[in-house]
C-alpha cells in the first residue's frame, strides 16, 4: 500500500513538472532578427523574401517576412539556431546561420548586389550593372540555359542565332572564324571574357577555338562604346561571363560524347563554395578527323574562376581561360587540290584579377588588372600545287599539280599580349550615379610580317560616365573618353543615351519601352600596318584610327501577361578613315615618294576607305503554351561601300556591300519541355552576300542557304542524362566563305552526369 502511494505520488511530480516545463517553453518570449537591406546606390531594396528554418531540419517550420520598399524587414522566430535566406532576383540571394536565444533581438543589415549572371542585368553596357530596363543601349543577352537547349559548344555556332550577327568561317570544325556585328567589319567588336580584352591589337578575335566551357551568360551590345572601352569598340562589344560557385555541397559534372567524322568530346566542372570562398573550375577536350583531307581539329580547354568575399562590399575575384588547339588547313577545297600538310596551332589564354571595395554606403571602387595571350603557329612545309607561267608562283615540288592558286610553302609564328591596369570609381545614388575610370595598356607583339621583331604599344585613357533617373519611368546617361594611344595620338569619344518607358502595365498589354543610343568608336592600327619593317612595303605611322559614328533606337513590348516579347531596332552605322594598302610603281601617282631599290614599285598602308551599314534588328520571344517556347529574329543590313580607292578585288569596289555580311539573315528556334524530355529545334538562314575567292576567278556572290540543327535530353534520374544533337540536320551543302565547304550533317549522341550541389 505505501508502495503504491509512492509510485502515485512520483508520477504525480514527474507529470507536475513536464507541465511546469511546457508552460515555460510556450510562454518563453521570441527572438527578433531585423535590418535594413539596401542596393548599391544606398536605396533599400523591396520584396525581398526572407525566410528561416532551424538549422539541420529540412522539414521543420519555415518562417517568412517580406521587405517594405525601404528596405526594412522584422522576423519573430522561437528561440534556436536558424538558416535564414533573403532572395529577390535579380539580386544575388544570401544566407546566414544565426544563433538565436530567447527574448533576443538581433539586426542583420547588408547591401544586396545585383547578380551579373542574371539576364535581367546588363554589365557590360553600363560603367556599373544594371537593371536591363534602364540600359539605352541595344542588348542581346544569352543565358546558360539557351546554351544547353540548344547544345552549343563553341561561341560562334551560339551567335548565329543572334539578331545581326553574320559568322564567316573557313570550312568545320578549327577553321579561321570572324564575327561580324551590325554590319561592322570583324575587327569592330570589342571582345571581353570576364572583363580582360582578348582580340588582338588592332584586330579581330579568331573564335575557331572559343569553347563554351563554364560559361553561364553572354552578352552583346549593340553600337559604339569606346566611351566605356577604348580602342576596338566600333560597332559593340560582346562579353562572356564564366560560372561562379553558389552551393554549400559543391557541384559537379561531367559529360562524354561522340558521333560522325570520328569525333570525340567530353570533360566536367565542379562548383561551390567554401566560407567566404566561390569556385568554379572547369576542363574539357575535343577532337574530330573532319569531313575531308587535313581536316582534323583537336581542342583543349581549361578554365577557373575564383571569388573570396572579406566582408560584404570587399571582394577579391580571378578569373583564367586557356584554349589549346591544333587544325588541319585544306583550303579552299572547291577551286583547288586539298593542302594535305598545312596547319595552324593556336593558344590563347586569359586572366582578370579584381578587387571591389566600398569606402562608404555610396562610394564604390574597382581595381583590376588583366591579360591575355595569343600565340599563332602556322606551319605549310612542302608546295603541292602551283600557278602554270606565273613567275611569282613557279613550281618548287615535282610532285606540286597545277591549279589556279599558288601553295606558297611557309613558316609563321605570330605572339599578341596585351595587359593593363584599370581602376574606376564609382558615386551612386538611388536617381544618379557618377563613374571616372583610367586604363593603362601596353600591348606587345612579334610578328613574322615584321621578320620576328618585338614592337610595342602603349596606350592609356580617361572616361566620366554619368546615369540619371530624373523619373521612375525614364533613365538617362552620358558618357565621353579621352584615349591617348602610342600611335595615333590622343581622341575624345562620347556616347550619349535614353531608355524611357512609355507604359507600364499587365494583362495583354503590357510595358512598352523606347530606347535610342548614339555614340562614337575608335579602333587602333594592327603592328604590321604601322610598325612593317620591309623596305618598299612598310608600315606608316602616321595612320589615323579608323572611326564610327553609329546611332539606334528601337522599341520593346511585352504582351499576354509577358508571355510574349517584342523588339524592333533600327541601327546606322558610319564607318571613317578605314585603312586600305596602296601600290605605287614608279612614274605612277603616289601620296608618298617611291624609295629607290623598288623596281616592283612601292607600296604601304593609307586612310583611304569610307563605308556605312544601316538596317534593322527585329526580335521575339513567345510562350504560347507553358512547355513551349518560340524564338525568332531577323536582320536587315543595308551595307555600302562608299570609297575604295585602292581595292584589290572586284568584291571591295566602291558600290559593293561589305564583306561577307548578308543584307538578310535570321532564325528561328522552338524548344519544348515535356517531363524529363527537352527538344530544341533550330533554323538559320541567310540570304546572298557579297564575298570573293580572291583566286582571279572573279565570284564576287554567295549564294543563301537554310540550315537546321537539332538537340535532345533526356533525364534518366539520379543525374543522369541523355542527349543527342544534330547539326545541319538535312546536310545542306553551303559556304560561309567562298571555296571552303561547311560541315555536312553531324550527328552526336552522350551521356552527363550531375550533381546540382545544395546549401
Amino acid at each position: 500500500m505505501k508502495t503504491t502511494l509512492l509510485r502515485t505520488a512520483f508520477v504525480s511530480l514527474l507529470v507536475f513538472a513536464v507541465s511546469i516545463i511546457l508552460q515555460a517553453q510556450s510562454n518563453s518570449p521570441d527572438a527578433h532578427l531585423s535590418g535594413t537591406l539596401i542596393d548599391a546606390s544606398g536605396g533599400g531594396v523591396g520584396g525581398v523574401q526572407v525566410t528561416a528554418r532551424l538549422k539541420g531540419q529540412p522539414n521543420a517550420q519555415t518562417w517568412s517576412a517580406v521587405s517594405t520598399p525601404a528596405g526594412e524587414y522584422s522576423l519573430a522566430v522561437p528561440a534556436g539556431r536558424y538558416h535564414v535566406r533573403f532572395l529577390r532576383p535579380p539580386f544575388v540571394s544570401r544566407d546566414f546561420v544565426v544563433e538565436l536565444a530567447a527574448g533576443e533581438s538581433r539586426s542583420l543589415s547588408f547591401r544586396f548586389d545585383l547578380e551579373r549572371l542574371s539576364s535581367s542585368v546588363i554589365v557590360t553596357a553600363q560603367a556599373e550593372p544594371i537593371l536591363a530596363q534602364e540600359t539605352s543601349a541595344s542588348v542581346t543577352v544569352i543565358t546558360r540555359d539557351e546554351i544547353d537547349n540548344r547544345q552549343s559548344t563553341t561561341l560562334p555556332e551560339l551567335l548565329l542565332y543572334s539578331q545581326g550577327i553574320a559568322i564567316g568561317r573557313t570550312g568545320p570544325e578549327g577553321g579561321a572564324t570572324s564575327v561580324f556585328l551590325d554590319g561592322g567589319n570583324s575587327s569592330f567588336t570589342k571582345v571581353l571574357v570576364d572583363g580582360t580584352t582578348v582580340n588582338e591589337p588592332g584586330n579581330a578575335v579568331d573564335f575557331s577555338n572559343f569553347s563554351l566551357d563554364n560559361i553561364d551568360k553572354v552578352e552583346i551590345v549593340h553600337g559604339a562604346e569606346s566611351a566605356l572601352y577604348g580602342t576596338d569598340a566600333v560597332v559593340g562589344v560582346i562579353q562572356v561571363f564564366t560560372h561562379r560557385g553558389a552551393t554549400r555541397i559543391p557541384s559537379f559534372s561531367a559529360f562524354a560524347d561522340g558521333g560522325s567524322f570520328a569525333t570525340g568530346h567530353g570533360g566536367g566542372q565542379l562548383s561551390g563554395l567554401l566560407g567566404a570562398f566561390d569556385y568554379s573550375t572547369a576542363a574539357s577536350y575535343f577532337e574530330t578527323e573532319g569531313q575531308g583531307p587535313n581536316d582534323r581539329f583537336l581542342n583543349r580547354t581549361l578554365s577557373g574562376n575564383m571569388g573570396y568575399s572579406f566582408r560584404d562590399a570587399n571582394q577579391l575575384r580571378l578569373s583564367l581561360r586557356n584554349y589549346t588547339s591544333d587544325a588541319g588547313n585544306p583550303g579552299q577545297t572547291l577551286f583547288l587540290p586539298a593542302d594535305s600538310d598545312q596547319h595552324s596551332a593556336l593558344h590563347f589564354f586569359s586572366a582578370n584579377a579584381r578587387w571591389d571595395f566600398d569606402t562608404g554606403t555610396h562610394w564604390h571602387h574597382e581595381i583590376n588588372g588583366a591579360e591575355s595571350y595569343n600565340h599563332e603557329f602556322i606551319d605549310n612545309p612542302k608546295q603541292e600545287f602551283f600557278i602554270p607561267n606565273d613567275p611569282f608562283c613557279p613550281q618548287l615540288s615535282p610532285t606540286a599539280v597545277p591549279a589556279v592558286g599558288c601553295d606558297f610553302p611557309f613558316m609563321a609564328t605570330n605572339q599578341y599580349n596585351r595587359g593593363s591596369l584599370n581602376a574606376r570609381t564609382s558615386y551612386l545614388l538611388p536617381k544618379f550615379g557618377v563613374t571616372a575610370g583610367y586604363q593603362y595598356e601596353v600591348e606587345n607583339a612579334s610578328l613574322n610580317a615584321l621578320n620576328g621583331n618585338h614592337v610595342r604599344r602603349n596606350n592609356q585613357g580617361g572616361l566620366l560616365d554619368f546615369r540619371y533617373l530624373p523619373h521612375p519611368r525614364v533613365s538617362l546617361n552620358f558618357g565621353v573618353r579621352a584615349e591617348a594611344n602610342g600611335n595615333f595620338g590622343t581622341r575624345v569619344v562620347p556616347r550619349v543615351g535614353a531608355s524611357l518607358a512609355l507604359h507600364l502595365g499587365k494583362g495583354f498589354w503590357g510595358d512598352t519601352r523606347y530606347r535610342i543610343f548614339y555614340g562614337q568608336g575608335i579602333k587602333e592600327p594592327r603592328f604590321d600596318q604601322s610598325f612593317g619593317t620591309d623596305k618598299c612595303n612598310p608600315g606608316n605611322p602616321s595612320l589615323k584610327p579608323e572611326a564610327s559614328k553609329t546611332w539606334n533606337t528601337g522599341v520593346e513590348q511585352k504582351l499576354a501577361n509577358d508571355r510574349v516579347k517584342l523588339s524592333a531596332d533600327y541601327f546606322s552605322n558610319r564607318f571613317y578613315s578605314i585603312t586600305s594598302f596602296a601600290f605605287c610603281f614608279p612614274g605612277g601617282p603616289c601620296p608618298v615618294t617611291p624609295p629607290p631599290g623598288c623596281p616592283n614599285g612601292f607600296g604601304t598602308f593609307f586612310n583611304t576607305d569610307l563605308a556605312r551599314a544601316r538596317g534593322t534588328n527585329i526580335a521575339v520571344e513567345a510562350r504560347p503554351l507553358h512547355w513551349l517556347m518560340v524564338i525568332g529574329n531577323y536582320s536587315y543590313d543595308d551595307s555600302l561601300v562608299i570609297a575604295s580607292p585602292n581595292a584589290f578585288d572586284p568584291s571591295q569596289i566602291r558600290g559593293n556591300r561589305l564583306l561577307r555580311r548578308p543584307p538578310h539573315s535570321g532564325s528561328l528556334t522552338m524548344n519544348a519541355a515535356f517531363h524529363q524530355l527537352n527538344v530544341s529545334l533550330a533554323g538559320y538562314f541567310t540570304g546572298e552576300r557579297t564575298d570573293s575567292d580572291f583566286l582571279g576567278l572573279h565570284l564576287t556572290r554567295n549564294p543563301g542557304y537554310a540550315r537546321f540543327d537539332l538537340a535532345t535530353r533526356y533525364n534518366l534520374g539520379r543525374g543522369i542524362s541523355f542527349y543527342a544533337r544534330a547539326s545541319n540536320l538535312f546536310d545542306k551543302r553551303y559556304q560561309d566563305v567562298l571555296g571552303f565547304p561547311a560541315l555536312g550533317r553531324d550527328i552526336r549522341l552522350g551521356l552527363n552526369y550531375r550533381f546540382s550541389g545544395k546549401n
